[in-house]
């Protein structure tokens, strides 16, 4: 039997991690040690769902830079169709991280001015239309602007649609399709920004506000505290286990994205796939990589340390 394949719409790009070596100091030079790896919400969601049993074919935009080869040469590697358009005379899109000492954010930076100016005209094609039409299910993030996300929407109509929130600035794109998104995966910042509610408002009150906005299903994560899922009316509660160390926040919430999905694509429950979300997320937050490689053993040890969910009233 062939496994489901997962068409990925939206960012591949080069990702820059800087880290702080000692305490942060604002507006000032701080000494630390800069990486760079292949990143993007797309990317890396697709590929931890390759990983997680699916098939991938991923859809992005890059330039005709040594930025965009690296980028084409990990999406080989990770075994990923790569239907994604190049233009020669456009720098590859970049995310730019600086994350303290112990791995968490201070601040993020995305050139991403190729996506704005072509994923809408690149949405028009019959090629993405076909991609969607052959694929079993559909992700994608909110690098794409607006116009391209309605677009995919349209070329898409009768498939699931995972969506990645990506940054409290972008989320706001998914707007106006919420009721076509199967599920959105978002931090707490980001459910705020979408339902406009209070800074006071806890993820409870925030996943029956997006459900009343007609959001089939979501993720709602906040940190190492407990997230919520819902879907068709229902609510879990999600508690995280500790982490041995967290190596780097980026790509965490992509992760849970991607083993969510594939779970779900696979015949699990909405629960029993977040429950694999928040493990993938978590072996993603220790490893160094954005889109890191797992090992089957590590991912059942990290699995068996989430919780079963609670079921909300």
């Amino acid at each position: 039997m062939t496994n489901p394949l997962l068409l990925a719409v939206g960012g591949a790009h080069l990702d820059r991690r800087g880290r702080v070596r000692d305490d942060h100091i604002a507006e000032a030079s701080n000494p630390g040690a800069m990486r760079e790896d292949v990143g993007g919400g797309a990317f890396n969601a697709l590929s931890m769902a390759v990983q997680r049993g699916v098939r991938g074919a991923l859809f992005s935009l890059r330039g005709g830079d040594l930025a965009g080869r690296n980028v084409e040469e990990a999406v080989a590697a990770a075994g990923i169709e790569d239907l994604s358009a190049t233009y020669m005379d456009r720098a590859t899109p970049s995310y730019t991280a600086i994350l303290t000492a112990k791995g968490d954010l201070i601040t993020g930076l995305a050139d991403m001015e190729l996506y704005e100016a072509a994923f809408g005209k690149q949405m028009r094609r019959r090629k993405i239309r076909d991609a969607a039409a052959g694929a079993d299910a559909v992700l994608c993030d909110a690098n794409l602007p607006e116009e391209a996300i309605l677009r995919l929407c349209a070329a898409s109509v009768d498939k699931p649609l995972f969506a990645i929130a990506v940054s409290p600035a972008k989320v706001v794109r998914f707007a106006p399709v919420l009721e076509r998104v199967s599920c959105l995966f978002m931090n707490r910042r980001e459910a705020l920004r979408l339902t406009g509610l209070a800074e006071a408002a806890g993820l409870e009150e925030l996943a029956e506000a997006l459900s009343a906005l007609g959001l089939k299903g979501g993720v709602i994560t906040s940190g190492s505290r407990p997230a919520i899922g819902f879907q068709a009316g229902q609510r879990w509660r999600f508690e995280v286990p500790p982490l041995y160390h967290i190596a780097d926040v980026t790509g965490a919430g992509d992760a849970l994205a991607g083993a969510t999905a594939a779970a779900l694509m696979n015949g699990k429950s909405f629960p029993g796939a977040v429950r694999e979300g928040i493990a993938a997320a978590g072996l993603a937050l220790e490893a160094s990589q954005a889109a890191p490689v797992l090992r089957e053993d590590f991912f059942e040890q990290a699995l068996a340390r989430v919780p079963a969910a609670v079921q909300l009233d």
